[in-house]
């Protein structure tokens, strides 16, 4: 009987090595199975971060671009996707020469202006973003920069910390976006988010789009929809861009468009920088 059972362990005993090895043989199968894809660098400051590294690597097998510049022979043929992070690596043509089995690019964040689609198309690559994913995160942007400028909040938090403050002005004045008008250019998702935030104070909403929303859209935020975007700077206490940037939304706001606006109005960009010659403007103090 003692026999019988040390047989019986020993048996166990291999069955569960054989076990484990196969584990770990389809383990690394299952790893040679995933697709390569190339990667500027992890970590630091425009780094993939390590914290989504394993998520990643479920999917691919990551080829940080300084181990592809020295091993191109090896790698070359191997990778399929570029994933991009803070708009790194850069895609040009060099690199993509350097590709010849590029499937897809896949780009983090909303915006595809870094990439020359027009080259990208041209070697039968695809690119995808990730649109849709900061919708709500940039809608709560904008009315966070909307209140920190009505409230002027940076200029009240400089005297509230400077010691050489003794007392605080009690005719101190702000402005109020409870009931002011919003005009928002660009209603998109982000836009409409925006909107939908602004109706909670009861802000009047007029809007300029490229395409008109439908009316279940505006009746739902209260907005009135502008053909024209003079008359919605003439009108507007608040203008928010957000716009995608492209050749007709490329330098969208000048000093034309600011003189048409309200003396008192604000304006807020949440899109690119160049949609706007406003920092132009002020520079040259006009």
């Amino acid at each position: 009987m003692a026999e019988f059972r040390e047989q019986l362990i020993n048996t166990q005993r291999i069955e569960f090595s054989r076990t484990e090895k196969n584990r770990k043989y389809e383990g690394f199968s299952e790893m040679e199975d995933l697709p390569f894809a190339l990667m500027s660098h992890a970590g630091g400051l425009h780094g993939f971060p390590e914290k989504y590294q394993e998520i990643v690597r479920k999917q691919f097998q990551i080829v940080y671009l300084d181990e592809f510049l020295r091993n191109k022979d090896k790698y070359s043929p191997k990778i399929q996707t570029m994933l991009l992070w803070w708009h790194l690596p850069v895609v040009d043509r060099e690199l993509l020469d350097s590709l010849p089995n590029l499937k897809v690019i896949g780009s983090s964040g909303a915006g595809v202006d870094h990439l020359d689609l027009q080259l990208i198309s041209s070697y039968g690559i695809k690119v995808a973003n990730t649109s849709h994913v900061g919708d709500d995160a940039t809608a709560d942007m904008a009315m966070t920069l909307m209140l920190t400028s009505a409230k002027q909040i940076i200029q009240a938090h400089h005297i509230a910390c400077s010691p050489e403050t003794k007392h605080f002005d009690l005719n101190w004045e702000s402005e109020n976006i409870t009931e002011a008008t919003l005009g928002i250019i660009g209603m998109g998702s982000i836009g409409y988010s925006i909107a939908l935030r602004a109706k909670a104070f009861r802000m009047r909403i007029i809007y300029h789009n490229r395409n008109r929303r439908c009316l279940e859209d505006e009746t739902a935020v209260s907005a009135k929809y502008y053909s024209k975007i003079d008359d919605l700077l003439q009108q507007a206490d608040f203008v928010m861009l957000a716009v995608k940037l492209n050749q007709d939304t490329h330098k969208l706001i000048g000093k034309r468009e600011l003189e048409l606006m309200k003396p008192t109005a604000t304006i807020v960009n949440i899109s690119r920088g160049i949609l706007s010659e406003m920092f132009q403007v002020t520079r040259h103090g006009n």
